[in-house]
């Protein structure tokens, strides 16, 4: 049996990291990405160190110190760093089980938001007409959160990113478009002055990004000798690998040169694709169970995006979340089981067979 060692840079597996090592950026792929994205999702585009940092521009450019900005439910720890930087206030609202964004009937009683942040959670489009309805009685802005879902469409038509006043991409792990870290955002509207302000990436962040995928690949050939997961964290402790939730916010850094361009080239191949490739979810039964079985047939499920309503569960605590207004995340964040995207549907054919005999009853979401 293969063995899938965690979900360590298995992105570029089959030679991907070489590329991404040897990968040369230039002035010229800084630019073009900009002028990509700002034709694309129209408007003035700017660079950013990671996706926390891009939100956090655009939450700071639209919105006053104190106003209210309506948060997903089931959401990541940068979600909310990156409204506490703005220093704004999260409203978390409840979610649907059915597609995890927002509980629409919930969603109408925050009419006293400024705000409110579209995720499409796990690339799973919002009803976003009705969205824009309800912010367009209550003079609300909607600030697009691309991490999960660049290149998806709205059931009109429309492209996530090119509907609210601004939209934030992250270009961090396993995000749609992934070079290890960075991010962007675009301004519609009045410019913006942030762009005389950034500056380059801390070679330390430089490093980390250009060599992660070549340490991913180093530790899943040692898993087999056991000495993967050794190896893993002690880069770890030396700060020469930085897990995602632990990227530090940054509003005057962009991303490398080199990540500038892998970034242009995922995006022109995403749009070439059509549509992204959704992640696929299920609800099942004691999930630590479940995680152990498939662990022991080489698979590694875990660290992934549902240890709490918000992620991930060492930054829980922080966020102070309203787990009684907000039962639904509290209890996807208990049984979702989202599968990787690193893995083929061929390779999980075993762990669905694993996976099917704890589906939650009713489930629709196993494919």
């Amino acid at each position: 049996m293969k063995h899938y060692f965690l979900g360590m840079a298995a992105e570029y597996a089959d030679g991907g990291w070489i590329k991404h090592l040897f990968t040369i950026g230039r002035q010229r792929d800084l630019d073009a990405l900009n002028r990509f994205l700002a034709q694309k999702y129209h408007g003035e585009a700017l660079l950013c160190k990671n996706g926390r940092s891009a939100l956090a521009l655009a939450l700071k450019k639209y919105f006053t110190p104190g106003d209210k900005i309506i948060v997903n439910g089931f959401t990541c720890y940068a979600v909310y760093e990156a409204v506490k930087t703005a220093e704004l206030k999260p409203v978390f609202v409840d979610i649907s089980q059915e597609d995890l964004n927002f509980d629409y009937e919930k969603l109408e009683k925050h009419g006293d938001a400024k705000g409110i942040i579209v995720q499409n959670t796990l690339g799973n489009p919002v009803d976003m007409k009705r969205i824009e309805k309800f912010a367009k009685e209550h003079e609300m802005l909607i600030i697009e959160d691309l991490a999960h879902c660049a290149g998806v469409r709205y059931a009109d038509g429309r492209e996530a990113g090119t509907v609210g006043v601004a939209c934030a991409l992250s270009f961090g792990k396993d995000k749609s478009i992934d070079t290890v870290s960075g991010g962007a955002v675009v301004f519609r509207g009045e410019e913006s002055n942030n762009a005389k302000k950034i500056q380059g990436p801390r070679p330390s962040d430089h490093l980390r990004a250009r060599f992660y995928p070549m340490f991913g690949a180093l530790c899943r050939t040692l898993t087999y000798v056991g000495l993967g997961g050794a190896l893993m964290r002690a880069l770890v402790k030396i700060h020469w690998v930085e897990k995602s939730a632990d990227s530090k916010l940054d509003l005057n850094r962009r991303l490398s040169k080199f990540q500038a361009k892998l970034a242009l080239q995922q995006l022109r191949d995403l749009r070439r694709a059509g549509e992204p490739v959704l992640r696929e979810f299920c609800f099942v039964r004691d999930r630590a169970e479940v995680l152990k079985k498939l662990q022991k047939k080489g698979y590694y499920f875990a660290g992934l995006w549902y240890e709490k309503p918000v992620s991930p569960e060492r930054y829980y605590k922080k966020v102070h979340f309203p787990e009684n207004e907000c039962p639904n995340a509290v209890y996807v964040s208990e049984h979702i089981l989202n599968l990787p995207n690193y893995y083929t549907r061929k390779d999980l054919v075993t762990a669905r067979k694993i996976i099917k005999e704890y589906l939650e009853e009713g489930d629709r979401h196993e494919q």
